[in-house]
């Protein structure tokens, strides 16, 4: 995925971190209304460029991991104070736990049930009992169109790069659970014009099964609105709450 190896110089200009503001406040409420106040120590998986964190690092102490290492340069640049790890979601042990585990729309990029509960199992293994764990995907399936085509709207740039950037996704196979983005970005740079094309694949659920997989890892789990964008992605955000036992998770069905 070019947009988190040669194209990620892009990135804060394609997705800049003021465009997060207003989303980084429904987290913050989600956090305090289940942790209630206080500096909550918090851990972003797949933090990517640290957008969204940047808005909550004045009111908890954060670290983030990341599988992109130029994601992760662009993130310590904007939030100098968080630890960052370079890892995957999955796998990923840090050897402590937190008392918010987030997790914005790289869950995207979980392609299978099993994926999602490893990443779900990375989560619980850095909560404290009590904590909770916010996930936000870009899509679910009750909000998916085949086809969709989306503009991504971008402010005009001050550093001399102009960016137009469409995404179009498919399902390529309506049996799975797996959809195709195809994204064109077009660039204006030192008076020339070029196209690059990008292609990302991503994971798209049911709200039951981001519900039931949660449960399965033994979360207490509801399902808060986001605004979105008006296209139907980021819509929701799945609060699951570790309880304060902290009981193994029930065994995996069948």
């Amino acid at each position: 995925m070019r947009l988190y190896d040669d194209l990620a110089y892009l990135w804060p200009i394609v997705s800049p971190p003021e465009d997060y503001a207003e989303e980084a406040g429904h987290w913050c409420r989600a956090i305090r209304n289940r942790l209630g106040p206080g500096r909550h120590r918090i851990l972003e998986l797949g933090a990517g460029g640290g957008h969204n964190l940047s808005h909550l690092t004045a009111d908890f102490e954060a670290e983030a991991v990341d599988l992109s290492p130029r994601m992760l340069q662009h993130s310590r640049c904007l939030n100098p104070d968080v630890r960052h790890h370079l890892g995957d979601m999955r796998t990923v042990r840090l050897g402590t736990v937190f008392d918010a585990v987030l997790i914005h729309d790289a869950v995207s990029y979980m392609l299978t049930e099993d994926d999602l509960r490893a990443a779900f199992a990375t989560a619980r293994a850095h909560l404290r009992p009590g904590g909770v764990l916010l996930v936000a995907p870009d899509l679910v399936k009750e909000n998916f169109r085949d086809g969709m085509v989306l503009h991504w709207p971008i402010p005009p740039s001050t550093g001399g790069i102009e960016v137009a950037v469409e995404e179009r996704i498919t399902d390529p196979d309506s049996t799975g659970t797996m959809i195709q983005s195809v994204i064109t970005y077009t660039i204006t740079e030192g008076g020339s014009r070029r196209v690059e094309t990008d292609v990302h694949h991503t994971g798209l659920f049911s709200i039951n099964t981001w519900v039931r997989l949660m449960a399965e890892c033994g979360f207490h789990t509801q399902v808060l609105p986001l605004p979105g964008d008006g296209d139907g992605c980021g819509e929701h955000i799945f609060s699951g709450v570790l309880p304060p036992d902290r009981r193994e998770p029930s065994s995996r069905p069948g």
